[in-house]
């Protein structure tokens, strides 16, 4: 990995939507449970300090550890990978940097947080679960729902044994629910406006049948064409779906609010059309701009208000 990298602002953005029972960020550690093709598990992920990860570190990059308990050893290089596309550990952060810096309104926020990455996902499904629940409510609103969902389904982790000394892992109790326990649900234990609730479940059947493919091998043309051709996916959340599961590096969120009132508070176009025009300059790392307006629209009102 290289440096920079932005700790504190990932830590930050997988803290704020995190799932309980599922994730949760402990120090500059994040906990996590995985769905993994031979059974379950859990990582615990370890960012450096932010003072590790300037310029000045050794070629090699900053460290990051992980720790695994895996049911089945023979699931770690999918794991792994699951981690290394959710922290973004694969970026240019130089070259990024240097090409929004270029910008003379978004030059001061590079500065103060040098290595935003775009945090990634692990599980296709699930991504596009939690941003269908995010979908016009606030990230607290899509972190109750998404919680809401995980206690219904009740897909446990198993218990540690009585005689283990416990760790913070123990604190990860459940895996998230898979596409085909979310649709045998129903609507009724889905959490929000019934219209919403029915369109999870009929996109989570899809899933479940496969014939709604969602998995990082998918172009970002070919995903969010087929996500917006079904009801209750708007541009937003298959935007939102590909910048994070495909780490496209180019997507620009203009529909979002948060996100438009982060460029205005930094001299920006605060317009779809008229942001949309200027960002071409940030191409083709508009997803991490827009990183930087989130997080300065955080900064400017105190809160992140933008699903999942």
């Amino acid at each position: 990995m290289a440096a920079p990298f932005a700790t504190d602002a990932m830590l930050s953005f997988l803290a704020t939507h995190s799932v309980p029972g599922v994730e949760f960020v402990r120090g500059r550690t994040y906990f996590r449970s995985l769905r993994l093709p031979s059974g379950a598990g859990t990582v615990a992920v370890t960012l450096p300090e932010t003072g590790q990860t300037n310029h000045h570190t050794p070629p090699a990059g900053p460290r990051i550890t992980a720790r695994f308990r895996l049911d089945d050893p023979a699931d770690l290089p999918v794991a792994t990978a699951h981690c290394r596309r959710l922290l973004d550990l694969d970026a240019d952060p130089h070259r990024i940097d240097a090409t929004l810096a270029a910008d003379p309104a978004l030059a001061a926020a590079v500065r103060a947080t040098p290595g935003v990455r775009v945090p990634g996902a692990v599980d296709g499904p699930e991504m596009l679960i939690r941003a269908m629940l995010g979908q016009q409510v606030s990230v607290a609103g899509a972190q109750t729902a998404a919680a809401r969902l995980v206690v219904a389904a009740d897909d446990r982790l198993p218990t540690p044994a009585d005689d283990r000394v416990p760790t913070p892992d123990d604190d990860l109790t459940h895996l998230f629910p898979t596409a085909r326990a979310i649709a045998d649900l129903g609507p009724g234990l889905i959490a929000g406006p019934r219209r919403r609730a029915q369109a999870v479940c009929d996109v989570a059947a899809a899933m479940a049948d496969g014939s709604l493919l969602v998995d990082a091998g998918r172009t970002t043309a070919d995903l969010t064409t087929a996500l917006i051709a079904r009801p209750g996916i708007g541009p937003w959340t298959a935007g939102y779906v590909a910048m994070r599961l495909l780490g496209d590096p180019d997507v620009l969120l203009t529909g979002d609010l948060v996100l438009r009132n982060g460029a205005a508070l930094l001299g920006l176009p605060a317009t779809r059309a008229a942001l949309t025009t200027r960002a071409k300059a940030w191409q083709p790392f508009r997803s991490y701009a827009g990183m930087h307006l989130w997080r300065t629209a955080l900064a400017g009102r105190g809160r992140l208000d933008s699903g999942s």
